[in-house]
């Protein structure tokens, strides 16, 4: 398979019907690596929203199990889209999803944020660091997989395309981003969480190189200072390097899709497995669009 097979086979599908197997695509075979970074990015933006990180913070859950909560999270949304969101087991997921976020009050406005960027975050990321941009069926899909979450997950309002997921996320960002210690000890767990994956003596530079890489805005909501423009410039070029070197390798071969190695779950895990443990003591909902109007009233 050539380098751009996949993406010319991409570009013959329409992404208002195709957008999950082209999301599939694109995340599984590829840009498994920069997607991830992408959605750690997004877990940082949303921490810049002091309501949001606040919650985070009283949970503590990123202070006491932080691997777990970082994995459990990514883990989610590959178990919805796996085989198919509407899927049985996609729809079960989303079920236990709704169980485990309705245990608090979240206002639809920062639910429809968050969402927004895990569209918008590995969109950003794939077009500056990636070995190629994406193309437009990629971008629409992502956005349509976003909606279709979305959707499972009752919220209302939701983007129709990217441009209107970009626009959310940006007009959000200019109105709620603003310093709060919350927001810093949820963040500072995070990046002890990604420090951890490297060996003790790179911790202290795998954390200034992950700050180097964040904008401004977000660093000042963050309450981190700005990294040196020498650190600033080495991060971007040595990710635009990698990026050089992958575009000369072999396209992944069909057979070859990318397999998560949570470190929380080296044996495997179960959707049970997934989430906070009193997720279970919880009862679960039908999804919006499986009872009545009746019954959502």
């Amino acid at each position: 398979m050539g380098r751009y097979s996949r993406l010319r086979r991409i570009q013959r599908l329409d992404p208002h019907k195709d957008y999950e197997q082209i999301f599939w695509w694109l995340t599984q075979y590829e840009f498994p690596w920069d997607y991830l970074q992408g959605v750690s990015v997004a877990f940082l933006r949303d921490y810049g929203v002091p309501r949001i990180s606040q919650l985070l913070d009283h949970t503590q859950e990123f202070e006491r199990a932080g691997q777990k909560r970082y994995d459990d999270t990514v883990l989610i949304a590959y178990e919805m889209v796996r085989e198919g969101m509407d899927s049985e087991h996609g729809r079960a997921t989303a079920r236990h999803l709704n169980r485990i976020h309705g245990r608090y009050r979240i206002p639809n406005e920062d639910y429809l944020y968050v969402l927004a960027t895990t569209v918008v975050g590995p969109k950003r990321w794939i077009d500056r660091y990636g070995w190629r941009a994406l193309s437009p069926q990629e971008t629409e899909s992502m956005a349509l997989v976003g909606r279709r979450m979305g959707e499972l997950m009752g919220i209302a309002d939701l983007p129709g395309d990217y441009a209107g997921f970009e626009r959310l996320h940006d007009d959000y960002e200019k109105e709620m981003f603003a310093y709060d210690p919350a927001n810093r000890r949820v963040a500072a767990a995070t990046l002890r969480v990604i420090t951890g994956w490297f060996p003790r003596p790179l911790r202290p530079l795998v954390a200034r190189v992950s700050l180097a890489l964040l904008d401004e805005p977000l660093l000042a909501a963050l309450g981190f200072r700005p990294q040196p423009r020498w650190l600033r410039t080495a991060a971007h070029r040595a990710l635009r390097a990698r990026a050089a070197l992958v575009r000369r390798l072999p396209a992944r071969p069909d057979w070859l899709p990318h397999r998560t190695k949570p470190r929380s779950y080296p044996f495997g895990w179960t959707l049970d497995d997934l989430g906070p443990h009193w997720a279970h003591s919880r009862p679960l909902a039908p999804l919006a669009e499986e009872t009545s109007p009746q019954e959502q009233q």
